[in-house]
């Protein structure tokens, strides 16, 4: 999905276009990657500017986008330590008929992959694609909006059975798996054959691919908010694992999946480092001194 982020500080009110996969197309853009974006937009201000964003970027939006009345909107309250608390005002369905291009790779998640009706046409075009593209999913679990635990579980988990890399937060593992220990979730995820990330801020994130799991170290940073982490994380990973790869993802070893974990995790601490989802560009990941 996009949306507009309607972000509420101590300083004051902003807006900001976000939305999971809004913000990982964007992340991909900015590191060079030929990227087409499906959402759901209206004409209006607010759409007018996630459209602008996302193609001042390299994004091309499909026009099938324009498919709404007007733009669903997220209110982020932000906390002392950074962290954001959202709040949803959106619907989520697309257009009967979508032309879509050919891609080597398809990234779905968030509100996008659960909330119905949209989340069935998601699925059945990851379903259509699945025999030449590569899939991503990030469920980025929103759970005012994903319904039940059992339910969110069982579409979870048949998203992950179509995907080569799943990338979670420990708080959505907790959420689909509230008796296992992150790692234990990335083992069970792991089961149904993708490569699997699991992030957990500043504790770091653990990555797996089917053998040991790998630790990956937080790069040190100030924080500004966490809006847009674990997308930055997510496009700058799926650059690390899929830029040279395309239309499969080769068996990976210990040494490759450190290396794109640490990728993954330098551009989360560049996205935090600065107000809003504002995810790296391939010039600032590939700087040894970022500013972070």
């Amino acid at each position: 999905e996009a949306l507009t982020d309607i972000i509420h500080t101590s300083a004051g009110t902003r807006e900001h276009p976000g939305g999971s996969p809004a913000n990982v197309a964007l992340g991909l853009a900015r590191l060079g990657v030929a990227t087409s974006f499906l959402t759901a937009l209206g004409r209006d201000p607010r759409g007018q500017a996630i459209a602008s964003r996302l193609e001042a970027a390299g994004v091309t939006l499909l026009p099938e986008s324009w498919s709404h009345p007007a733009t669903s909107t997220a209110v982020a309250e932000i906390q002392d330590d950074g962290a954001a608390r959202y709040t949803f005002d959106l619907t989520w369905s697309l257009p009967k008929g979508v032309n879509l291009p050919a891609a080597d790779h398809v990234h779905i998640g968030s509100v996008a992959a659960f909330l119905t009706p949209g989340a069935d046409q998601v699925e059945e075009i990851v379903r259509g694609l699945r025999g030449t593209a590569t899939v991503s999913f990030d469920p980025n679990i929103r759970p005012d909006l994903v319904g039940q635990p059992s339910t969110a579980r069982a579409r979870f988990e048949r998203l992950a059975a179509l995907a080569d890399v799943v990338k979670l937060s420990d708080e959505d593992a907790a959420f689909l798996y509230p008796n296992l220990t992150p790692g234990e979730a990335a083992r069970s995820i792991a089961a149904h054959g993708p490569v699997v990330a699991v992030t957990a801020g500043a504790n770091g994130s653990l990555l797996l691919a089917g053998g040991d799991l790998i630790d990956i170290q937080p790069v040190r940073t100030t924080v500004a908010d966490t809006v847009g982490a674990g997308d930055g994380y997510m496009s700058a990973l799926l650059w690390a694992l899929l830029a040279s790869r395309r239309p499969q993802l080769e068996p990976l070893g210990n040494t490759k999946l450190a290396a794109a974990g640490a990728f993954a995790a330098k551009a989360a601490a560049i996205t935090v480092s600065r107000p809003g989802a504002e995810p790296p560009t391939l010039a600032e990941l590939s700087s040894p001194n970022p500013a972070l």
